[in-house]
Protein backbone atom coordinates (compact mmCIF):
# COMPACT_ATOMS: atom_id res chain seq x y z
CA UNK A 1 0.00 0.00 0.00
CA UNK A 2 1.60 3.22 -1.01
CA UNK A 3 0.26 6.01 0.87
CA UNK A 4 1.56 8.45 -2.13
CA UNK A 5 -1.27 6.99 -4.09
CA UNK A 6 -3.64 8.38 -1.53
CA UNK A 7 -1.91 11.67 -1.55
CA UNK A 8 -2.11 11.72 -5.74
CA UNK A 9 -5.36 11.02 -5.69
CA UNK A 10 -6.41 14.03 -3.29
CA UNK A 11 -4.60 16.33 -4.95
CA UNK A 12 -6.34 18.74 -7.06
CA UNK A 13 -4.02 18.65 -9.81
CA UNK A 14 -4.33 14.98 -10.76
CA UNK A 15 -6.61 14.88 -13.94
CA UNK A 16 -9.86 13.93 -13.16
CA UNK A 17 -11.78 17.21 -13.75
CA UNK A 18 -12.60 18.94 -10.54
CA UNK A 19 -10.68 22.06 -10.63
CA UNK A 20 -13.34 22.96 -13.48
CA UNK A 21 -16.17 22.57 -10.28
CA UNK A 22 -17.00 24.78 -7.72
CA UNK A 23 -18.72 22.65 -5.25
CA UNK A 24 -21.90 24.58 -4.95
CA UNK A 25 -19.92 27.66 -3.73
CA UNK A 26 -20.12 29.50 -6.87
CA UNK A 27 -23.93 29.83 -6.58
CA UNK A 28 -23.32 30.51 -2.95
CA UNK A 29 -21.37 33.32 -3.51
CA UNK A 30 -23.84 34.91 -6.18
CA UNK A 31 -26.51 34.75 -3.39
CA UNK A 32 -24.48 36.37 -0.84
CA UNK A 33 -24.58 33.04 1.48
CA UNK A 34 -20.48 32.65 1.41
CA UNK A 35 -18.68 36.37 1.12
CA UNK A 36 -15.43 35.78 3.55
CA UNK A 37 -13.33 33.27 5.22
CA UNK A 38 -16.11 32.70 8.00
CA UNK A 39 -18.84 31.93 5.93
CA UNK A 40 -17.16 30.03 3.34
CA UNK A 41 -16.06 27.72 6.52
CA UNK A 42 -19.86 27.64 7.65
CA UNK A 43 -20.38 26.46 3.97
CA UNK A 44 -17.70 23.45 3.72
CA UNK A 45 -18.35 22.07 7.03
CA UNK A 46 -22.15 21.86 6.13
CA UNK A 47 -21.15 20.09 3.07
CA UNK A 48 -18.96 18.15 4.52
CA UNK A 49 -21.56 16.64 6.73
CA UNK A 50 -24.27 15.92 4.12
CA UNK A 51 -22.71 15.38 0.30
CA UNK A 52 -19.44 14.64 1.90
CA UNK A 53 -20.79 12.51 3.95
CA UNK A 54 -23.02 10.76 1.65
CA UNK A 55 -20.03 10.64 -1.08
CA UNK A 56 -17.56 8.83 1.14
CA UNK A 57 -20.18 6.12 1.76
CA UNK A 58 -20.06 5.77 -1.38
CA UNK A 59 -16.39 5.33 -2.14
CA UNK A 60 -15.68 3.28 1.27
CA UNK A 61 -17.65 0.76 0.32
CA UNK A 62 -16.81 0.66 -3.62
CA UNK A 63 -13.22 0.57 -2.48
CA UNK A 64 -14.42 -2.56 0.31
CA UNK A 65 -15.27 -4.74 -2.58
CA UNK A 66 -18.98 -3.85 -3.48
CA UNK A 67 -20.87 -4.50 -5.87
CA UNK A 68 -20.11 -0.96 -8.04
CA UNK A 69 -23.43 -1.42 -10.07
CA UNK A 70 -25.60 -1.68 -6.91
CA UNK A 71 -23.58 1.46 -5.59
CA UNK A 72 -23.97 3.23 -8.58
CA UNK A 73 -28.35 2.82 -8.57
CA UNK A 74 -27.34 3.53 -4.74
CA UNK A 75 -25.71 6.80 -5.75
CA UNK A 76 -28.20 7.87 -8.01
CA UNK A 77 -31.17 7.37 -5.56
CA UNK A 78 -29.01 9.65 -2.96
CA UNK A 79 -29.08 12.21 -5.68
CA UNK A 80 -32.26 13.91 -6.14
CA UNK A 81 -31.54 17.05 -8.48
CA UNK A 82 -30.84 16.18 -12.22
CA UNK A 83 -27.96 18.69 -12.34
CA UNK A 84 -25.74 16.82 -9.89
CA UNK A 85 -26.44 13.44 -11.23
CA UNK A 86 -25.27 14.40 -14.48
CA UNK A 87 -22.52 16.62 -12.72
CA UNK A 88 -21.54 12.86 -10.42
CA UNK A 89 -21.55 10.89 -13.84
CA UNK A 90 -19.37 13.37 -15.59
CA UNK A 91 -16.49 13.88 -13.15
CA UNK A 92 -16.95 9.79 -13.20
CA UNK A 93 -16.23 10.04 -16.50
CA UNK A 94 -12.91 12.30 -15.98
CA UNK A 95 -12.19 10.19 -12.59
CA UNK A 96 -12.26 6.66 -14.73
CA UNK A 97 -10.32 8.09 -17.78
CA UNK A 98 -7.44 9.11 -15.58
CA UNK A 99 -7.74 6.46 -12.97
CA UNK A 100 -7.41 3.68 -15.84
CA UNK A 101 -4.48 5.43 -16.82
CA UNK A 102 -2.64 6.20 -13.82
CA UNK A 103 -4.04 2.67 -11.67
CA UNK A 104 -5.11 -0.21 -14.10
CA UNK A 105 -7.62 -3.15 -12.77
CA UNK A 106 -9.85 -5.16 -13.51
CA UNK A 107 -12.59 -3.94 -11.78
CA UNK A 108 -12.27 -0.61 -13.57
CA UNK A 109 -12.78 -1.81 -16.88
CA UNK A 110 -15.85 -4.01 -16.57
CA UNK A 111 -17.27 -0.65 -14.03
CA UNK A 112 -16.00 1.43 -17.37
CA UNK A 113 -17.80 -0.91 -19.77
CA UNK A 114 -21.27 -1.19 -18.02
CA UNK A 115 -21.00 2.57 -17.46
CA UNK A 116 -20.11 3.64 -20.87
CA UNK A 117 -21.64 7.51 -20.56
CA UNK A 118 -20.04 7.13 -16.72
CA UNK A 119 -20.43 6.21 -13.13
CA UNK A 120 -20.67 8.19 -10.46
CA UNK A 121 -17.76 9.92 -9.48
CA UNK A 122 -17.23 8.00 -5.21
CA UNK A 123 -17.50 5.20 -7.01
CA UNK A 124 -14.81 5.53 -9.29
CA UNK A 125 -12.94 7.12 -6.60
CA UNK A 126 -13.92 3.96 -4.81
CA UNK A 127 -12.73 1.80 -7.19
CA UNK A 128 -9.81 3.97 -7.98
CA UNK A 129 -7.98 3.27 -4.43
CA UNK A 130 -9.17 -0.41 -4.14
CA UNK A 131 -6.47 -0.93 -7.17
CA UNK A 132 -3.99 1.51 -5.55
CA UNK A 133 -3.72 -0.99 -2.67
CA UNK A 134 -5.68 1.40 0.14
CA UNK A 135 -8.42 1.09 2.15
CA UNK A 136 -12.00 1.78 2.38
CA UNK A 137 -11.03 4.74 4.88
CA UNK A 138 -8.24 6.08 2.84
CA UNK A 139 -11.08 5.90 -0.24
CA UNK A 140 -13.36 7.62 2.51
CA UNK A 141 -11.18 10.32 3.81
CA UNK A 142 -9.99 11.23 -0.08
CA UNK A 143 -13.49 11.82 -0.83
CA UNK A 144 -14.58 13.90 2.70
CA UNK A 145 -11.40 15.98 1.86
CA UNK A 146 -12.68 16.56 -1.83
CA UNK A 147 -16.02 17.46 -0.52
CA UNK A 148 -14.35 20.78 1.13
CA UNK A 149 -11.29 21.30 -0.99
CA UNK A 150 -13.18 22.01 -4.37
CA UNK A 151 -15.01 24.79 -2.61
CA UNK A 152 -12.60 26.19 -0.50
CA UNK A 153 -10.36 26.55 -3.80
CA UNK A 154 -13.15 27.68 -6.02
CA UNK A 155 -13.54 30.52 -3.52
CA UNK A 156 -10.13 31.52 -3.50
CA UNK A 157 -10.87 32.80 -6.59
CA UNK A 158 -14.65 33.68 -6.75
CA UNK A 159 -13.99 36.29 -4.50
CA UNK A 160 -9.75 36.89 -4.23
CA UNK A 161 -9.80 35.61 -0.82
CA UNK A 162 -6.22 34.96 1.00
CA UNK A 163 -4.71 31.57 0.39
CA UNK A 164 -3.29 31.12 3.71
CA UNK A 165 -6.30 32.03 5.23
CA UNK A 166 -8.08 29.09 3.27
CA UNK A 167 -5.50 26.70 3.81
CA UNK A 168 -6.15 27.39 8.26
CA UNK A 169 -10.09 26.50 7.11
CA UNK A 170 -9.14 23.59 5.93
CA UNK A 171 -6.93 22.42 8.77
CA UNK A 172 -9.51 23.47 11.16
CA UNK A 173 -11.87 20.66 9.31
CA UNK A 174 -9.42 18.24 8.96
CA UNK A 175 -10.67 16.69 12.71
CA UNK A 176 -13.99 16.68 11.41
CA UNK A 177 -13.19 15.36 8.06
CA UNK A 178 -11.78 12.38 9.80
CA UNK A 179 -14.83 11.30 11.39
CA UNK A 180 -16.95 11.70 8.37
CA UNK A 181 -14.05 9.44 6.68
CA UNK A 182 -14.44 7.00 10.03
CA UNK A 183 -18.26 6.91 10.38
CA UNK A 184 -18.62 6.37 6.36
CA UNK A 185 -15.76 3.44 6.65
CA UNK A 186 -18.07 1.87 9.27
CA UNK A 187 -21.04 2.25 7.09
CA UNK A 188 -19.12 0.80 4.03
CA UNK A 189 -18.01 -2.49 6.55
CA UNK A 190 -21.75 -3.00 7.54
CA UNK A 191 -23.17 -2.12 4.02
CA UNK A 192 -20.98 -5.75 2.53
CA UNK A 193 -23.75 -8.10 5.22
CA UNK A 194 -26.69 -5.54 5.51
CA UNK A 195 -27.32 -4.04 2.03
CA UNK A 196 -26.34 -0.39 0.45
CA UNK A 197 -29.42 1.12 2.82
CA UNK A 198 -27.40 1.42 5.55
CA UNK A 199 -24.71 3.66 3.40
CA UNK A 200 -25.36 7.60 4.48
CA UNK A 201 -27.84 9.32 2.86
CA UNK A 202 -27.26 12.74 3.56
CA UNK A 203 -28.69 15.38 1.49
CA UNK A 204 -28.47 19.24 1.45
CA UNK A 205 -31.87 20.24 -0.11
CA UNK A 206 -30.25 24.31 -0.79
CA UNK A 207 -27.76 22.53 -2.20
CA UNK A 208 -29.96 20.72 -4.62
CA UNK A 209 -31.72 24.22 -5.30
CA UNK A 210 -28.87 25.87 -6.16
CA UNK A 211 -27.32 23.55 -8.59
CA UNK A 212 -30.35 23.48 -10.90
CA UNK A 213 -30.38 27.18 -10.77
CA UNK A 214 -26.42 27.22 -11.40
CA UNK A 215 -27.00 25.17 -14.43
CA UNK A 216 -29.26 27.14 -16.08
CA UNK A 217 -26.86 30.46 -15.78
CA UNK A 218 -25.66 31.39 -19.39
CA UNK A 219 -22.39 33.19 -17.53
CA UNK A 220 -20.00 31.07 -15.07
CA UNK A 221 -17.01 30.27 -14.05
CA UNK A 222 -17.36 27.08 -12.79
CA UNK A 223 -19.23 23.82 -14.62
CA UNK A 224 -21.34 23.78 -11.29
Amino acid sequence: MSRTALLLLADGRFPAGGYAHSGGVEAAVAHGAVHDPDSLEVFCRGRLHTTGLTAAGLAAAAAAGHDPLLLDDAADARTSAPALRTVARRLGRQMMRAARATFPSAELERLSSARPQGAHQPIVLGLATRAAGLTPVDSACAAAYESIGGPATAAVRLLSLDPLHVSGLLARLGREADGVAEAAADAAARAMTEGVDVLPSASSPLLDITAEQHAAWTVRLFAS
